[in-house]
């Protein structure tokens, strides 16, 4: 199971926010590139990137930074945040991006995603973010029609190995991931889970452990940041 370091880029700044509110905002760094060095030489295999900017206005705002990124580290990364048409996809691949994340044209255009799924393959990740069993979409501003499997279902038909999902009454806020969403999940399809909010804490990971034949990966944020956990200490625990 990756333990995967999350790099949230807001205003070309490493941040994180709360529930996914731009107005609880705690910015850990100016310097994106030194950071994703720093979790490089502590041993991450794959950064996750969050261009905020991008994921709140639908264009990219940090893509000078993701590319300088990109030019100075040597393990994969993977890249959300505003990505809604073909064009994005390739520029996020030209920029160094092993895996690009869409999200919100799975719900807003369903056409365009399964075009997309096809013709990148596993380079494209679905990332499910869910606000009270409802997928949200646009920088999670909005909250869709669509509920969590439903929409997991839907990529499984079109192809999808993998998703990202997220909880996000749990990102940012260090209260422990969620299971019963994860279990959902697992239960009725056969997709690939990579698990993102609430992790604070061993305890957290350890609860994963049980579903590591269809958890591949966990994202971890805030508690890295606040020295909740160190990076070689939640790697150890799926070593």
């Amino acid at each position: 199971m990756l333990v995967i370091p999350a790099i949230d880029l807001r205003k070309g700044r490493c941040v994180r926010l709360y529930q996914g509110d731009p107005n609880k905002e705690t910015v850990y760094g100016n310097n994106p590139v030194e950071i994703a060095r720093q979790w490089e030489q502590l041993g991450a295999r794959m950064l996750h990137l969050v261009d905020l900017d991008g994921a709140f206005t639908g264009f990219s705002k940090n893509a000078k930074v993701v590319g300088s990124i990109g030019n100075n580290v040597h393990i994969p990364l993977q890249l959300g945040g505003g990505i809604r048409s073909r064009e994005a996809v390739e520029k996020a691949i030209s920029l160094g991006v092993s895996r690009v994340i869409i999200g919100t044209i799975a719900i807003k255009d369903p056409r365009l995603t399964e075009k997309l799924i096809q013709e990148f393959s596993d380079s494209i990740v679905v990332g499910v973010d869910v606000r009270d069993g409802k997928v949200a979409v646009q920088g999670w501003t909005e909250s869709s029609a669509v509920e969590t499997v439903e929409l997991a279902l839907r990529l499984e038909q079109w192809g999808v190995k993998e998703i990202i999902y997220t909880d996000i009454k749990k990102d940012g806020t260090m209260q422990g991931p969620s299971l019963d969403g994860l279990e959902d999940i697992i239960k009725q399809t056969s997709l690939q889970v990579i698990v993102s909010g609430g992790i604070s804490s061993r305890e957290d990971l350890l609860s994963l452990r049980p579903y590591n034949n269809r958890v591949k990966g966990v994202i971890i944020g805030k508690a890295l940041y606040s020295n909740q956990l160190t990076l070689p200490d939640a790697m150890s625990i799926f070593a």
